[in-house]
């Protein structure tokens, strides 16, 4: 009887030491992980997106970089830049821009001034199977069939519309500004087109993009995002040969520990997870006390943005643990 207790109580050892070591595959980077195991998916990068995805890592699981979604109908786009600064007396490190409504000029240019002031930028793209805007990306009803199908004339005129974009990250990359890239955000979701098919439908579409830009437009500025919805459904991960970042949003005001669960058991391995949509922010000491530090969080703009009150904002801008882009002067020159 001694001997088969002494049997059981080894072998539960046991299996929670396999359990630990498979878990320890996806959580955050610790102090005793080698940052060299985490590598940007496009071994052609540039050296600057080499360093931003390594200031990434470095950061990861010990602070969060504070994200701002632009708007650009609010009389300037510095609309939400100087509503938080007017509040904080600090400025987001990171900027959110969007190439939809086809302003592929205005993004370029504010992006490369962004950078010039030694901000991060990442970039997604609200736009229909063939152009347009939010109203497209909604509405639009593809039949994959035909999209995925490199011989019809619906891939032929999605690629067209792909490729505008591509000459406008190329013309950033031209100008040395990396880009945090997130297309086809929130897609299994199912509310934008490119999520309306079945996960394997949106898996070829995602590579196909990949490819192109990185074999054909050799964009090797890009550092892909990966951006789930809320629901982290299964089934819809690219491989990690694809991606370089994967992240959830919520617009909960909560630190978002359900998404994060969700993103550990995909099982990616060393990607940081990014907080890349939210709306309220929830307080700072949240994200620790659930142990889900974001690489960043990302306000959404105009009133998701305002609807932060009651001194939220001075709270994370004025921590230490929070990084600003006062934090990062001359970091990527």
């Amino acid at each position: 009887m001694k001997n088969r207790l002494l049997l059981v109580f080894a072998l539960s050892i046991l299996t929670a030491a396999i359990s630990a070591a498979c878990c320890q595959e996806t959580v955050p980077r610790t102090e005793s992980e080698p940052l060299a195991e985490y590598r940007l998916s496009n071994p052609s990068a540039t050296q600057k997106t080499k360093d931003v995805y390594r200031f990434l890592c470095e950061n990861y699981g010990k602070k969060i970089i504070s994200g701002q979604q632009e708007s650009t109908w609010m009389g300037s786009p510095e609309y939400e830049m100087d509503l938080i600064r007017k509040e904080t007396g600090k400025t987001p490190a990171l900027r959110g821009l969007d190439f939809m409504n086809d302003d592929f000029d205005g993004v370029t240019k504010r992006a490369k001034d962004w950078w010039a002031r030694d901000g991060l930028v990442t970039i997604c793209w609200h736009d229909g199977i063939y152009g347009g805007g939010y109203n497209e990306s909604k509405n639009d009803a593809p039949d994959f069939r035909l999209l995925l199908d490199e011989e019809t004339e619906e891939h032929r005129k999605m690629i067209a519309n792909w490729d505008r974009a591509a000459r406008a990250l190329a013309e950033l990359q031209d100008a040395g500004v990396v880009v945090l890239w997130r297309p086809f955000h929130e897609f299994d979701g199912k509310w934008f087109w490119w999520g309306k098919g079945m996960p394997a439908d949106f898996i070829q579409l995602w590579r196909m993009m990949y490819k192109r830009y990185t074999e054909h437009f050799r964009l090797n500025n890009l550092i892909w995002v990966l951006g789930y919805s809320g629901e982290v459904r299964d089934g819809w991960y690219v491989g990690d040969e694809f991606c370089d970042v994967i992240g959830s949003d919520t617009y909960d005001g909560t630190e978002h520990r359900a998404g994060w669960d969700k993103l550990l058991r995909i099982g990616a391995k060393n990607k940081p997870f990014a907080f890349h949509e939210c709306g309220n922010l929830p307080p700072l000491q949240a994200f620790f006390e659930k142990d889900c530090l974001w690489s960043w969080f990302m306000i959404w703009h105009t009133t998701w943005l305002e609807a932060n009150k009651g001194g939220i904002l001075r709270e994370y801008y004025n921590d230490e643990r929070v990084i600003t882009l006062e934090d990062i002067q001359d970091i990527f020159r």
